[in-house]
């Protein structure tokens, strides 16, 4: 992230925005690791559920549905422009789901009431005190309450980052720097021995971290050039690569565009990029 901007400051400009105009595309991208994490999450009829970093609203939609009625769901982001597109799928949504409440708010420090079940898709990467928030997420569950999310594992293992990612840094002024250790990004959590020590130093006792790997659809055509054309799109504008082009002259972003469309046709077959996701599925009681 350029600078010294913070978290709020970078999901509430420019970003946030392309991100939010852009929520179809990302919920079928992520689409296999959605179903992942709600086929392991134990929601039930009437349970109070907290949607950690909720983003557009894709996943406390789903949870709200299947909680139904007598239950409740909050959803909580630091996005402005994230949450006014999840209070507008949340208005069109027909009758029979829980009561939803979104909310803007830092669930590192913030209190957003008690829950029998908190669950993320990818978005408990990005607290400035990883340790902090994972001791207020637990300070919000009711005793015997469960945290289940998704993170990412090591870049190396994701090629639906590496791929793209490999075509552009030849292109860049200079080789951007290595994160430094636990400070936000998608890829804190590779080390899984090391999230488990920090949700057990947050009050946690039970917690499991198994490797979920699945293929992910980047981009479809009606030809493999089309989709690998439309995979480089998301790729450039939408996954982690696109930090690296964000503030690019338009000469450099255009010829990363190319460069990551080369890069991604190989990968192309019937019309679809798909290249492999690797995460992890963590549950803490």
């Amino acid at each position: 992230m350029a600078g010294d901007i913070t978290q709020t400051e970078y999901w509430n400009g420019e970003v946030g925005t392309r991100w939010a105009r852009n929520q179809a595309v990302l919920d079928a991208v992520f689409a296999p690791l959605t179903e992942a994490l709600f086929t392991r999450l134990t929601l039930q009829s009437g349970q109070s559920v907290l949607d950690i970093g909720c983003g557009s609203g894709t996943t406390t939609l789903e949870a709200a549905r299947r909680v139904g009625q007598q239950g409740t769901v909050t959803g909580a982001d630091i996005s402005a422009p994230l949450l006014a597109v999840a209070w507008g799928r949340a208005e069109a949504e027909p009758p029979g789901a829980a009561p939803i409440r979104f909310v803007e708010a830092d669930v590192e420090n913030a209190d957003l009431g008690t829950y029998r079940q908190a669950l993320s898709r990818f978005g408990v990467m990005f607290f400035p005190d990883s340790a902090r928030a994972f001791a207020n997420i637990r300070r919000m569950l009711h005793p015997g309450g469960r945290l289940t999310f998704l993170c990412w594992r090591a870049l190396p293992e994701n090629l639906w980052v590496t791929v793209p990612r490999d075509a552009v840094l030849p292109l860049l002024p200079e080789i951007p720097p290595t994160p430094q250790p636990d400070t936000p990004g998608p890829f804190r959590f590779a080390d899984d021995a090391r999230l488990i020590a920090l949700l057990r130093d947050a009050g946690f006792g039970t917690v499991t971290c198994d490797a979920i790997d699945r293929d992910v659809v980047l981009g479809r055509g009606t030809t493999d050039t089309e989709a690998a054309e439309a995979a480089a799109h998301v790729a450039i504008n939408l996954g982690p690569t696109a930090r690296l082009v964000r503030e690019a002259e338009p000469d450099l972003r255009a010829r990363a565009e190319a460069a990551v469309t080369a890069a991604l046709h190989p990968h192309a077959e019937g019309g679809i990029v798909s290249l492999r996701a690797s995460c992890w599925l963590v549950q803490a009681d």
